[in-house]
Formats: structure tokens, sequence, C-alpha cells
């Protein structure tokens, strides 16, 4: 009897169940209610919008050269979005959320206590008339001060259409010319002197133009010979880290205690050994100086005898990859 009398019990509990608890906002409410406060969600919605006008103009002015260099107004679009959101919080917190004064310590963590915390969050937002659109707004203002900090990344180095900066204008019979347009003959290149010379008609602003132009005794270089027709041998002026000029020449006045000769930028002291393909002695730079090879014609001029070894320019990622065209 004990048995079928437990049956029937477990009988009736699965057909009438154990009844469901009362719908959320029939329970007792936690937090008082708060009277809508549309004037204080149209002030949110202001500064969540000037935040994201804010966040848009650091991004404006970071891909514009002519501001770019003006780093106070990078500073001025970046801490205003900061303070706008800021504001906006500050706003939020004080006029749309009603506060819940607890005056005993929350019970230990039970699906009852979670269920109350929820109770609560919700119940704290009853001033909001527009949730939806104050969210929206909120997400805006956020995502455009996230893409506004990611924005600077693309200092780290050109990521699309980068062909035009694997293309030099140097090609095969080019003639090299001085500063002021007259072809460098062979004989005038002297060692222990330092030259900078140009592609013959091409534009000398290009980043691939200019070149730097040393002599050696032939018995020194090391690799290439074939480049560098009586020991003359040429090289990128842009440095391989940072895009600076290589303006110094160092060569050695008491060769007993001083290094051989290099190629040195003066910004932060790469130095490149031009007896060996312009390879890394010294410095910041990640990769050798792009050699150029030289030939002589029949009249004693130097030219190019093809273009560079390899990408001019700052060592970002992606030149490692590439090679020198023409």
């Amino acid at each position: 009897m004990t048995k079928l009398k437990d049956w029937l019990i477990a009988a009736g509990v699965l057909a009438l169940g154990r009844g469901t608890p009362p719908p959320r906002d029939q329970k007792a409410r936690i937090v008082a209610p708060g009277d809508p406060d549309r004037r204080a969600e149209n002030v949110v919605l202001a500064l969540f919008f000037l935040a994201t006008l804010a966040g848009a103009a650091f991004i404006v002015v970071y891909a514009l050269d002519r501001l770019s260099h003006d780093t106070q107004w990078l500073g001025l679009a970046i801490g205003a979005a900061f303070a706008l959101l800021a504001l906006a919080s500050t706003v939020i917190a004080h006029r749309l959320v009603v506060t819940e004064e607890v005056v005993e310590p929350y019970p230990e963590d039970s699906p009852d206590a979670q269920e109350e915390i929820e109770q609560i969050v919700e119940e704290s937002g009853s001033r909001f008339t527009r949730k939806r659109l104050v969210t929206v707004a909120g997400a805006g203002a956020l995502g455009t001060l996230g893409a506004a900090l990611l924005a600077p990344a693309a200092s780290l180095g050109p990521v699309l259409h980068t062909g035009e900066l694997y293309r030099a204008p140097w090609r095969r019979g080019r003639r090299l010319v001085g500063d002021d347009g007259r072809a460098l003959s062979a004989d005038e290149i002297e060692e222990g002197t330092f030259y900078t010379a140009y592609p013959e008609g091409a534009d000398r602003e290009l980043i691939g133009a200019p070149i730097v132009v040393v002599r050696l005794p032939t018995a020194e270089i090391r690799d290439r010979k074939d480049w560098a027709p009586r020991g003359i041998v040429a090289y990128s002026k842009i440095c391989t880290h940072a895009g600076c000029a290589v303006a110094l020449y160092r060569k050695p006045t008491f060769a007993a205690v001083q290094p051989r000769p290099a190629l040195v930028c003066p910004c932060h002291y790469s130095t490149f050994d031009p007896a060996d393909g312009g390879a890394v002695l010294f410095g910041p730079a990640g990769r050798p100086l792009p050699q150029l090879p030289l030939a002589i014609d029949g009249a004693g001029h130097l030219r190019a005898a093809g273009t560079f070894s390899g990408p001019v320019g700052p060592a970002w990622w992606g030149v490692r990859m590439g090679k020198a065209r023409s």
C-alpha cells in the first residue's frame, strides 16, 4: 500500500504540475519606480552624438596629411571624446538610474540571488523611455572611439596599394646625374668622397630617386663585384630604418684603429657596409641598403645596369617579401 500511495502522489504531481512562478511584473518591486526624465535622456543622446563626432574627427585629422602633423588637434579630438563619454556616463548615473540602498549584505550566490540581482538591474532603468535609442547612441560613440584608437595602427606600415612603393625610376641604361643635372663620369668619383646622384630625366622627389655613390678599392668589395665597375658602388639614399636620408660617409683616417668605410644615417645612426652589399653594421635598421648595379658607357659616364636589389624605404613588415621594380 505504501508503494501504491507513493505512485499516486507522483502521478498527481506530474498531472497537475508544481505551479509556475508569477511573472516578473507581478513580483514585489525591489527598486522603487522612478519618474521618466526625457530631458536627461536628451542630454545623454546629445553627449553621445558629440562623442561620436569627436572620435570621427580624430580619424579625419589623422588621415589628412595637411593636419596630421598638428598633434594638438589629435589630442583635442580624442580628449573631447573621452570627456564627453565620461560626462554622459555621469548624467546616466545621477539622473537616469534609480539607486537601491542595501541595508543588509547580499546573500551568498544562489539562483534566487542571481534572479534578484537581475531584477534590480532591470528595475533600475525604469526612468528610461527610449532605452534602445540610448543604447544604439552609446554603442555608436564607443565604436567610433575604438576606431579612433585603432587608427594609428595604419602608421605601422602600408597595407593596401603598396605597388608604387616597389617601383623605382632607375632602369638599365639611365645615366647618373648630380645636383646640377650634369652626368657623372666614372673618372671624377674619388675614394673617400661621398656623392649624391639622381636618375637623368626622372622626378627627383620620388623616394627611389636619390642614391649615394662612393668608390672603394676593388679588392675590398666582398659582394656583387660585377655591380661595382672600377670599385664604384651606388646605394639608395633612403635609410631602411625610418626613411631618413643617409647623409654621412665614415672613412678611416687612422686605419689601424678606425673601422672600415661605412654609410651612416645621422638620425638614428644606422650604419651600412658599402663593400658588402649595404649590410647593416650597426643601428636599428632591419635590412641592408638597396644597391643599384652600375655600368660605365663608352663616354665614361655612369649608368644604371638595372634596378635596386630590394625595395626602397623603411623596413615595415611587408617590404621584406617584395622586390624592387623599374
